[in-house]
């Protein structure tokens, strides 16, 4: 059975946010919130059609793609990045040329690894 993405989902905790960050290059200013702010993701899942809506209280970005298809990803830090999310093993992979950002569903919640170097951010999302 395929799994469906589609919901409203709440953060409530992640891992090495801090240090991801620093891997990234991401200005200070970012520390803050991400330890901070707990963002609502919005997924519209449709067969291989994807939108994903990120809001919190001080920014929301949306990426809408399509599987198997080039796509140009808005990040956290307003930047726009050319890439090509997979399907593998029912997991959302995008592959980007700095990092990588795994999203998978486990029991209740929604996981998203996403990996610069040796550094790994891990971000837990429940249902809402």
């Amino acid at each position: 059975m395929a799994v469906d993405y589609s919901g409203t989902w709440r953060l409530y905790e992640q891992e090495n946010a801090e240090e991801f960050l620093r891997a990234m290059s991401v200005p200070v200013l970012f520390f803050k919130m991400i330890n901070e702010v707990k963002p609502i993701t919005t997924i519209h899942h449709n067969g291989n059609e994807f939108t994903i809506c990120v809001k919190s209280a001080v920014r929301s970005h949306t990426n809408s793609f399509i599987i198997g298809t080039e796509t140009l990803f808005n990040t956290i830090d307003k930047k726009q990045i050319k890439a090509t999310a997979q399907l593998m093993d029912g997991k959302i992979v995008i592959e980007m040329e700095k990092f990588t950002h795994v999203r998978e569903i486990e029991g209740e919640d929604m996981i998203e690894t996403i990996t610069c170097g040796s550094a790994k951010l891990i971000r837990r999302s429940r249902r809402i």
